[in-house]
Formats: C-alpha cells, structure tokens, sequence
C-alpha cells in the first residue's frame, strides 16, 4: 500500500495577519531536542504502518525553512527504516525566502530535498507589507532565481483579490509571476479565518475584501491567464505544466493514506481494516512534552466511518478538475451511486451546470469550482 507522510515544524518568525494555520512565535528552539522527538515519533508511525511504499514526503508549517538541514537529512535517513522508497519520491519543503532561509538551499536539497514551495504571496513590496511578509520584491525575485538553480521542482505562492487591488493590477502580477516561474504555480484567493488579525480587522470594519462579484471575476481571469500559459488547474487554486501536479497534494485530494508527525499535524491511514483520523496535540510544548513522554504526540485517533468517507471524498475530490471515480463513490456507499445522494439535488446540480457526470466520474464544472462550498451544501445536506 502506498501512503505519503507529512511533517509540521510549527514556528515561525511573525504571524502573518492571513494565517489561520498552527504556527507560532518562539524566541529560542532548541533543535537538537526537537530533531530527537520528531525521530521517536517517526519510530511511532513506522512501527504501524512498517512495509509500505512512501511515495511523498512534506515539510509544512509553520515555516520548515527555519528546520536546521540537519533535522530535514535526519528524518529523511530514518525513512526507510520502516518503508520502501518510491524511486520517484517526492519530497517537498515549504519556505520564506528571506535572505537568511535561501542560504540553506543547498543544504537543504544536499539533506534530500528535491522540491521547493516558496511562500511569495506577492511580487510587490506594498502587498507584502500588507499580508505581514518580511521579504521585499527582490529578496522574492532572488529566492525564485536560487530555487530552480536547487531544485529538481519548484513552486511558489500568490495571494490575489486583495482590498483596493484592480483585475489589471493582477493580470499583470500573475503575468510578471509568469516569467519567473518552473512548471506550477498556487494561487489563492484572500480569505478572512476567524482568530487571524485580518478577521479582526474585518469585523470592525477596518478591512473590506472584493465583493463576491468582483472575487468571480478575480478568479475567471487567473483561469484565463493559466489556460493560456499551459498551467491549467488542476486542483481549484493550483496550477501546473501536465505532469507537474504536487504529487503530495493529490494524496490528500484524491482521499488516499497519509501519516502525520509534529504538533498539531493531522492523518489519514488504513489499519485494521478501517481507516482512522489522527491528529496531534497543537501546541508545541504539549506536543514535546507528550513525545517525550510517551513516544508520540498522538491527541486524537477517531474511526472514519464509510459514509464520512463518502463525505470527505465529495468534500476534497470535487476540488480537483479530474474529478472522483464513480466506482470509488459507490464502494464506500454501498450501493449504486443513484442512490447514495439525492437524485433529485443531484439532478439539479447538473442540470443547472455546476456538476458534470457520466458513466465514469463526477466532476464540479468550472462553474461549480466558483462556487463549491455552495454546491457541496446543497449536496451534502
């Protein structure tokens, strides 16, 4: 059975005003002790999961930059104690590129890093000073520049539909983006996450994000400009060469098995003949303390019944431009696809275009992924 694995390093250097993920401010991290924990719980997962294939391996954050290479090389030697190595393994690193983070590039890639995901979030110094970054334009242009010298893959992130900015000042960001990038690309709209600054902003009336009829329109034209470019989406908000997919990414929308190490990290696996939702302790001192303790971080292990499994499928599979099997669908409900949702909701969702679905596979439309926390809803519910 083939499964990937992810690994949150939880701190970061500021909180951006965005960021609703668990991430937090430490002024001193003493990395040799976390290198031990993340290693013992590592031991923890591998002994469950022993023989299986890896097939993608993931640093997220957080910003796992801050990592000491020596951590990354360590973790990625202690692998295939438990699992054999896809020859094509995938292992991705997400990082700031700050002037201090690109020195450890190559280090990073000599540690076994072989992709790259850079956290830009915009090519100008005014927006960067908006969402909190602490790089500037040309820190951004270098970081890119270092990275396909590194890296085998390489990918980088932008944050568009942002207060006051136009549908030309995009086009033309995404267009510079255009000229730098490798084979893909994440674009994401600005979205207001309860507990984060910018929501706080918000509700006291201090930032106004695009109305949902400009936000369409945002999000047609990033479509256009990326058909053209040969980057189409293949996942709502990223973008790549055919071929070029994060191959870690569709593990998660495709529904498959995942294990999760590091504070607040949350699985996916398959043992036992059922398939089980881990998820650690959030804080990172609670985290470590536990690891220490125990051996793992492990707060929570719940059985995902097959018909959430159904659910989780619909909710992440539609995301994707390829769409879900219908053979897979039927195989957690039990019975003809007919009949495990409503036909009539169903019938309705197609027929007013925003699903598409034929012997083979249920899809969203383009006009369904503009809209799919509404479809899902109505389809859900």
């Amino acid at each position: 059975m083939t499964f990937a694995l992810y690994i949150h390093w939880p701190f970061c250097v500021s909180k951006c005003p965005y960021c609703d993920f668990n991430s937090h401010v430490r002024n001193h991290i003493d990395h040799k002790k976390w290198e031990e924990a993340y290693l013992q719980e590592l031991d923890f997962l591998g002994r469950q999961t022993s023989g299986r294939t890896l097939t993608s391996v993931f640093f997220g954050g957080g910003t796992p930059s801050l990592m000491t290479p020596q951590t990354v090389a360590a973790i990625l030697t202690h692998l295939s104690h438990y699992w054999s190595l896809d020859p094509s393994l995938e292992v991705t690193l997400e990082a700031n590129p700050n002037s201090a983070e690109q020195e450890k590039f190559h280090a990073f890639r000599a540690a076994g890093v072989n992709r790259l995901s850079l956290g830009i979030q915009s090519l100008y110094d005014l927006p960067l000073k908006f969402l909190g970054r602490a790089h500037g334009r040309e820190e951004a242009l270098h970081a890119i520049s270092l990275a396909r010298q590194t890296f085998e893959r390489f990918s980088f992130d932008l944050i568009y539909a942002r207060p006051q900015q136009s549908l030309q000042e995009w086009r033309d960001e995404l267009e510079e983006a255009l000229t730098h990038t490798g084979s893909h690309l994440s674009l994401y709209q600005l979205t207001l996450e309860k507990g984060t600054a910018f929501y706080t902003q918000a509700q006291a009336g201090r930032l106004h994000l695009p109305e949902e009829q400009l936000a369409g329109d945002f999000y047609e034209l990033t479509q256009e400009i990326m058909e053209k470019a040969g980057m189409p989406a293949y996942e709502i908000s990223n973008h790549a060469q055919p071929g070029e997919a994060s191959r870690h990414n569709l593990i998660y929308w495709r529904s498959h098995d995942y294990g999760a190490i590091g504070p607040g990290a949350h699985g996916r696996l398959h043992m036992d003949q059922k398939r089980w939702a881990t998820k650690n302790f959030r804080t990172p001192e609670r985290w470590l303390q536990s690891v220490q303790e125990i051996g793992n971080g492990l707060e929570e292990k719940l059985e995902i019944t097959p018909p959430e499994q159904l659910t989780e499928l619909l909710m992440m599979g539609l995301r994707l431009r390829e769409g879900i099997a219908i053979s897979r669908l039927e195989a957690l409900a039990g019975q003809p696809f007919s009949q495990a949702l409503s036909s009539r909701k169903l019938d309705l969702l197609i027929a007013e275009g925003y699903l598409a679905l034929d012997n083979f596979t249920l899809k969203a439309t383009a006009k369904g992924q503009l809209c799919l926390n509404t479809v899902l809803g109505h389809l859900l519910v």
